[in-house]
């Protein structure tokens, strides 16, 4: 049986937080282990400069990333883990898609609308602050995913329009070239859990609401203790529905824990306790990862060398493909 191949891309902003790890890496490393998937997963430094561009912030995020994904256990004798700017048929492959994407569909990407929208709301000139990566994005992130002929992309709602743009520019150039490209479908898992933050909006970096997820024991209890919670006193019935206290329980906890903690909000459980829980819980899976994760960040060789390893097993797969598109193009020796 042909092995599917899955493809996930993590941008390398930010710290790792705890929504990170319940909404994208714990499914996906579980999903890696499936032996009928073949799997790649890569950390999106190019993807990072559209919004980044403090070199050491970019830098420190892949670190951390890259740090992340190997202390929770990633096998990556058994996936393809790799920096994207490690892979340098992928700008190349980037400008074949550029060249065979219509302006028109561009203009339809939901972040550059958003961009447009916000300008215009301002009174600003409607490209105000726009850049060419920012307005391309969707080409570079088509040939992520085309580049390994990727069937299956594990994706949130939000980025499902990039997928189908994908399929549209892989049936342009296929249409054009021949046939090269495999059609990547979006899969969006909708029991994933998308967790609330500090303040009780979606736990997100533009946010600043986040907990990250390998704080400090002491730091990880003091950023439990600031969660916004109602002002019931203790003994007062509380709705585990509305709290994101119980929410992150939930995420952490098994069926049994989670019955045992509603059956405690519902008996009026205080806030102080219910977080002491929470720290408890939480500090208790992610210990031994965090140690690990503190080992990698003193040996950062072991995680270049693991990420040398896998660009080597990734080009494998983009130097020859690439060779065989440039061909498809009229890119070739004289003569040939």
């Amino acid at each position: 049986m042909t092995k599917q191949r899955v493809l996930t891309g993590i941008t390398t902003t930010g710290t790792p937080h705890l929504g990170n790890y319940v909404g994208a890496i714990r499914p996906a490393i579980t999903a890696s282990q499936d032996e009928n998937n073949q799997s790649f997963y890569f950390l999106a430094d190019y993807h990072a400069l559209i919004k980044c561009q403090d070199p050491e912030q970019v830098h420190q995020s892949t670190l951390e990333i890259a740090a992340t994904w190997l202390a929770l256990g990633l096998n990556t004798e058994n996936v393809v883990f790799y920096r994207q700017s490690d892979i340098h048929e992928i700008p190349e492959l980037t400008w074949l898609l550029t060249c065979m994407t219509g302006k028109g569909l561009m203009n339809r990407a939901h972040a550059y609308k958003a961009a447009v929208d916000a300008n215009r709301a301002d009174g600003e000139d409607s490209d105000f602050g726009v850049t060419m990566g920012l307005y391309s994005y969707p080409i570079l992130m088509a040939a992520d995913i085309l580049m390994f002929n990727a069937n299956k992309v594990p994706v949130g709602k939000d980025q499902v329009q990039h997928i189908e743009m994908a399929r549209d520019i892989a049936q342009r150039f296929n249409h054009h070239y021949g046939e090269h490209f495999a059609l990547p479908e979006a899969v969006v898992d909708d029991h994933v859990a998308v967790l609330q933050g500090l303040d009780g909006r979606k736990m997100s970096k533009s946010y600043g609401n986040t907990i990250p997820l390998f704080l400090p024991e002491k730091r990880l209890k003091k950023h439990i203790n600031k969660i916004k919670t109602n002002l019931l006193e203790p003994g007062e019935p509380k709705d585990p529905d509305t709290s994101t206290v119980f929410q992150i329980w939930q995420a952490f906890a098994s069926e049994e824990q989670t019955a045992e903690m509603r059956k405690a909000f519902e008996d009026g459980i205080a806030w102080g306790e219910a977080k002491k829980q929470l720290f408890e819980l939480v500090s208790e899976q992610i210990g031994d990862a965090r140690e690990r994760y503190n080992e990698l960040l003193e040996n950062p060789s072991q995680i270049e060398e693991e990420l040398e390893k896998g660009a080597a097993k990734a080009r494998a797969y983009s130097a020859p493909f690439i060779e065989k598109l440039r061909h498809a193009v009229g890119i070739r020796k004289i003569g040939r």
